[in-house]
């Protein structure tokens, strides 16, 4: 069996918080091996099992679990303690009957989501490299690592519904203004809000974007967004969808254009008196 390199293990004070482990409770703590999704922005499936989801209650009963080939990473059994959950993957525990789709939420790089059986062979991935080779086909490079020669019209930058575990596009989302985009890394992970101006970048300035939410608009750079669609999402990648927070803008707008708006009394403070 081939041997990949790197430590099997990392400090728990170094260890990203949105793995969600206590500090002090040993010194270390498993670690992601090389794979797919970058080691900064994953989770090993051993830590998800204990800590994240908190099924088990030990690293031996982790084990237990992963050998024993009930663990899936889209679509495709995964036998390693090391192996890194990333981004959009979906994560299927055949014992419980269970499956996530890791998301970014609440500023948060990834937290689990449950999502139905229907939803289990569908996946958002974003182009990252196009790319010529061999007898001019085109082969397309997707965020999480996987390949794919596919002659489908789309840029870098676009999101691709994915069926999983075939590796097929079933649909593109363009980058483009008007669509709706999420917000992965950041304090403002997991925004999702409408694609104002799209502002393309030069040799030193990397390529940006005017976004709305909740009221306001930002400039951030295009490589932390991803489309999602024109209106509401193809695939499920919140608990629940809201349709009360229209209202409650549209209420919000009302009370500050009213006269009483601004009239609240002040409380002093002891100190201050």
């Amino acid at each position: 069996m081939v041997h990949i390199a790197g430590s099997k293990k990392l400090k728990r004070q170094m260890a990203p918080l949105f793995w969600g482990i206590t500090r002090k409770n040993k010194r270390f703590v498993v670690t992601v091996k090389p794979g797919a999704q970058s080691k900064h922005a994953s989770i090993p499936i051993s830590v998800f099992l204990r800590d994240t989801l908190k099924i088990v209650t030990s690293l031996r009963e982790a084990k237990s679990v992963i050998y024993s080939g009930k663990i899936k990473v889209d679509g495709v059994i995964r036998k390693s303690l090391h192996h890194g959950a990333g981004l959009m993957d979906v994560v299927e525990l055949e014992g419980a009957n269970k499956i996530y789709r890791l998301v970014p939420q609440d500023g948060t790089l990834l937290k689990p989501i449950e999502i139905d059986i229907a939803e289990k062979t569908k996946k958002f991935v974003q182009v990252k490299s196009k790319t010529t080779i061999k007898n001019g086909k085109t082969q397309i490079g997707f965020h999480d690592g996987k390949t794919l020669i596919d002659e489908t019209a789309l840029s870098v930058g676009d999101t691709c519904v994915l069926q999983i575990p075939e590796i097929k596009i079933l649909s593109v989302i363009k980058l483009e203004k008007g669509m709706n985009c999420l917000i992965t890394k950041g304090v403002n992970a997991g925004k999702i809000g409408k694609i104002d101006e799209i502002k393309e970048g030069t040799y030193s300035i990397p390529k940006s974007i005017d976004i709305t939410f909740d009221e306001r608009q930002i400039e951030i750079p295009a490589r932390l967004v991803m489309p999602i669609g024109k209106d509401k999402p193809e695939i499920k990648i919140r608990w629940f969808y809201d349709t009360r927070s229209t209202e409650r803008n549209e209420r919000n707008k009302i009370r500050k254009s009213s006269p009483k708006h601004g009239t609240w009394k002040i409380r002093r403070c002891r100190r201050d008196r």
